[in-house]
């Protein structure tokens, strides 16, 4: 019997439905599903046929857990091609979702982390569930949030993306929707009549808000103002110290929390989030895929990755070890053009 498809496509009415089909492996991207994906959308945005598009994952664990990085890990470690094509087509195909012409509903029901954010957020209608765990964890990996995150966390309210790019945070539904990452509260069991309300081609919009529920008041909401006052500091290090001094448990897990993440990783983030918040959504892409190929010839993504996934040993020795280790003009290496590899989007 052969070994069923990574990523099922059907059509459902006037809406084209993207399935992502690897539930063991909670749905985590991989290179030849964003080569599946991407044609299939094109395809569907010239059929006239087709009015929406609702992107799904299978089971009920996950949405999709991320990128494949196991397969990252060794592409990388073995120096394959394959690890920076797999950035280079899954940023091609994010900015596409950005620009989609036709409503993409994104079905963030269960997991929804790192690659599988960029499947989703950058869409333009994104539907939370109660059994949403979302998260940008890669500073804890050795790398930055990337898929888009250039873009849209510099874009939530006040220092929330900061907050979130550095310390991985993990959000459900209502702290979702408050931080602008889901439009839209969608209880699990009503996601079946709205997926066939969809596909009658009823307004979009109008569908998602006849199926919406209250999500609840947002637990972020109540951390808001110290968010605001720490992440807003000028530097990590004034983050960390500005943590450090504030008495509150909250404070001080925060601070152990950035603590344990890659030096490299946090310094690198808070310049992207930074950055990012000038800069268009296709250029946010481009400084990503410039970042990307700079962690992939350093150190300290496989160092996460060993410790984090391979070994589970959970204490990666990061290098440099601390943030003062970090030299800027390293920091400053990771932003650098890449001349004739840069990436290039339409």
């Amino acid at each position: 019997m052969s070994e069923e498809a990574e990523v099922l496509f059907s059509r459902d009415g006037v809406a084209g439905i993207v399935t992502l089909n690897r539930p063991k492996a909670l749905n985590a991207l991989t290179l030849n599903m964003v080569r599946l994906i991407h044609p299939q959308l094109q395809a569907w945005a010239a059929d006239d046929g087709v009015k929406c598009v609702i992107v799904e994952g299978a089971g009920e664990k996950a949405f999709c857990a991320g990128g494949d990085i196991r397969a990252l890990h060794d592409w990388g470690k073995a120096r394959d091609p394959h690890v920076i094509e797999f950035y280079r087509e899954e940023y091609r195909l994010n900015t596409y979702i950005k620009l989609y012409p036709k409503p993409y509903v994104a079905l963030m029901d269960g997991i929804d982390m790192g690659g599988g954010v960029g499947v989703s957020v950058n869409g333009s209608d994104r539907v939370a569930t109660e059994r949403l765990t979302f998260a940008m964890p890669e500073t804890g990996i050795g790398l930055f949030p990337d898929v888009g995150g250039t873009y849209f966390l510099p874009r939530c309210p006040g220092e929330i993306g900061m907050f979130l790019a550095l310390t991985g945070e993990r959000l459900k539904a209502a702290d979702a929707i408050y931080a602008g990452i889901a439009d839209t509260y969608v209880p699990s069991d009503r996601l079946g009549d709205l997926k066939a309300r969809l596909a009658t081609g009823d307004d979009v919009d109008a569908v998602l808000d006849s199926h919406s529920a209250p999500a609840g008041e947002p637990p972020l909401a109540q951390h808001r103002a110290a968010i605001d006052r720490h992440f807003s500091k000028a530097s990590v290090a004034e983050i960390v110290a500005s943590l450090e001094a504030d008495s509150s448990d909250w404070a001080q897990k925060a601070a152990a929390t950035l603590r344990a993440k890659s030096p490299t990783s946090l310094l690198v983030t808070y310049r992207q989030v930074r950055e990012g918040a000038k800069l268009s959504f296709e250029d946010c892409m481009k400084l990503e895929f410039r970042l990307t190929n700079r962690f992939m010839r350093g150190h300290d993504f496989y160092e996460g990755v060993r410790a984090i996934i391979i070994d589970k040993d959970q204490s990666p020795k990061w290098e440099p070890s601390s943030l003062a280790g970090v030299k800027r003009e390293d920091v400053d290496g990771y932003f650098a053009s890449l001349g004739d590899n840069e990436l290039i989007l339409g």
